[in-house]
């Protein structure tokens, strides 16, 4: 009796949370304190690795002058070692990892537990070890995996699970900046995809609540509260323009470079368990000379923001950044370049702003400004977002006109990035993967849309061996429009239009092969609509045969039904994206 009154509770609170607007934003404040908790712990625990590895006090890796020992660097072979066996040892998934964008476009916003739980534990590792990663990918994963395991307990809606997740990888992101609106809008542009009224509370919601969390801990944030002491003029917003599309060719530059050097790791006979150890020897000599090189760039990044340094200083620490992020991730240290990236856009910007100056002969741009703008624009370039890291300046320096200077440097840099590259890092490595992703939207619901769903599967189909007459005895004009050949074991062979059969001259002994077109044009069963629209476009045909692997003929498509059928699905995807 109990346990059926209990069964019934649970069930009237489901119901609940799926009918009631209300109750989803409750839900995302309680995911939001639970990602504002899991990413202090997560920090804590990378700083207590960092602390027993490299003997820190209460400062920031990256912030160290020089390594007290050569000895401490041994922790980036052993990391690697220990982060290859780890691999090694636990059983292979037969998918790679989902993340939060990847859920929320393909999955539904569904994450399988383990993948939350391997993504972090890989991540706090590396970082921890010193590797030049960022801890985004640990904060972002727990909380929009705790959303999702909470979502699909409560069988939530596929639209209210992606809202969720969304909410909960944001609040993760926003606890770790302490910036509630940066989280929300990450989780807008970056996670869900789009900003409309359906997900306005919720997301908002649970980064506020992160956010409270994070200064109820007294946990200082990721980024430290900067200032602007210099006007922002006209000429700062042609000058900020300039350096969003310089930040938009460096951040293409470390995409594709970063993609070309894991490629080429892959290919040489190291075993995979082996590859991050020696990622890690080789990130030695490059972070014995700069320790600024060393993990995600936090420490480094505040201690720079307050010194005044020299251009070649600015050249070679970027430079050993970008290489060392880029080693990191192609030989197995698992993390994200968003933290990096914000580190390696404020050594641009300062790099910017002294070649102006020195060019001018005389003080045209604020150093310090130039250094907030290239943060933002860089960032934006590797991980998208215009707004997200336009907000989290506003967040830092409470300057409403210097953040429009900003938002001008990164939209320059998204449009420029987006025309000539087309990703974000995390959709670009999907894209090598071989998954078409480009953001957060939805597109899940074209992959049930395949031709094996929507095929007619009783097509009329003929003897492809039999003469024209024959076939016009077994075809009368008006019957159908067009007729599938295949052989006798049903191998596809063609289509043929009832009326070309039927016109005058026509030898009716001659073979009906002879008419048939698009033989070499099929449809497999699991092709999405998206690729079916694109093979129908390709082929100029209103009808296309539905084969198996052995070419035998199991249905046909039209275009005009697959039209339909796409806009139906966008309609109701898009209404649900409203919350309509």
């Amino acid at each position: 009796m109990l346990l059926s009154s209990l069964r019934l509770i649970i069930a009237r609170q489901r119901r609940w949370f799926r009918s009631s607007e209300a109750a989803l934003i409750l839900l995302s404040i309680g995911v939001g304190i639970c990602a504002g908790l899991a990413t202090n712990v997560q920090s804590a625990f990378a700083h207590a690795l960092q602390s027993l590895f490299y003997g820190l006090g209460i400062n920031r890796l990256s912030a160290l002058g020089s390594i007290h020992h050569p000895i401490r660097l041994l922790a980036l072979p052993i990391g690697g070692l220990i982060l290859g066996l780890m691999t090694h040892i636990v059983p292979r998934q037969s998918h790679a990892p989902i993340d939060v964008v990847e859920a929320n476009a393909l999955h539904g916003g569904r994450i399988p537990v383990a993948d939350s739980l391997w993504v972090s534990a890989q991540t706090l590792l590396s970082n921890g070890c010193g590797a030049s990663v960022g801890l985004e990918a640990a904060y972002a994963q727990m909380g929009g995996g705790m959303a999702s395991l909470v979502g699909q307990w409560l069988k939530l809606r596929r639209n209210e699970m992606r809202t969720l997740v969304g909410a909960g990888a944001g609040a993760a992101v926003g606890a770790a900046f302490s910036a509630p609106l940066t989280g929300a809008f990450y989780a807008f542009e970056i996670v869900i995809g789009a900003y409309t009224p359906a997900t306005i509370a919720p997301v908002a919601a649970a980064a506020l609540a992160a956010a409270v969390v994070t200064r109820s801990l007294g946990v200082a944030p990721y980024l430290i509260t900067a200032s602007s002491t210099h006007p922002v003029t006209t000429l700062d917003y042609l000058l900020f323009a300039g350096l969003g599309i310089a930040c938009a060719v460096l951040g293409i530059l470390i995409m594709r470079a970063q993609t070309w050097t894991e490629r080429h790791v892959n290919r040489t006979p190291l075993p995979p368990f082996l590859r991050p150890m020696i990622g890690g020897l080789l990130l030695v000599p490059i972070v014995w000379t700069s320790p600024q090189a060393l993990s995600a760039g936090h420490g480094a990044l505040r201690l720079d923001l307050v010194l005044h340094l020299s251009l070649g200083f600015l050249a070679l620490t970027f430079a050993l950044k970008a290489l060392a992020s880029i080693l990191s991730l192609s030989f197995g240290f698992r993390g994200g370049l968003f933290f990096a990236s914000l580190f390696l856009g404020s050594l641009a910007g300062q790099f910017y702003a002294e070649v102006i100056n020195l060019a001018a002969g005389a003080p045209v741009i604020d150093s310090n400004n130039a250094a907030l703008v290239g943060m933002a624009a860089l960032s934006v370039a590797i991980i998208g977002g215009p707004m997200t890291l336009s907000l989290l300046v506003l967040e830092a320096t409470h300057d409403f006109a210097l953040t429009g200077a900003v938002l001008t440097a990164t939209l320059c840099a998204s449009a420029l990035t987006r025309e000539q590259f087309g990703y974000s890092f995390s959709t670009w490595r999907m894209h090598v993967r071989g998954t078409n992703i480009r953001s957060g939207r939805d597109i899940g619901w074209i992959g049930l849309l395949t031709a094996s769903r929507m095929m007619r599967r009783d097509p009329t189909t003929v003897d492809s061996t039999i003469s024209i007459g024959d076939f016009r005895q077994a075809v009368p004009l008006g019957s159908t429009s067009r007729v599938i050949l295949a052989d006798p074991d049903r191998t596809y062979r063609g289509i043929v239009t009832t009326a070309a059969a039927y016109e005058s001259g026509l030898d009716p002994y001659s073979p009906i092969a002879t008419l048939a077109t698009l033989a070499d044009v099929s449809l497999d069963l699991e092709m999405n609509a998206a690729q079916i629209l694109q093979a129908f476009e390709e082929a100029q045909a209103d009808d296309l045969a539905v084969v198996d692997g052995e070419g035998y003929v199991l249905g046909v498509l039209t275009e005009k039904y697959v039209h339909r059928r796409y806009l139906e699905e966008s309609g109701k995807a898009q209404r649900d994206l409203f919350g309509e």
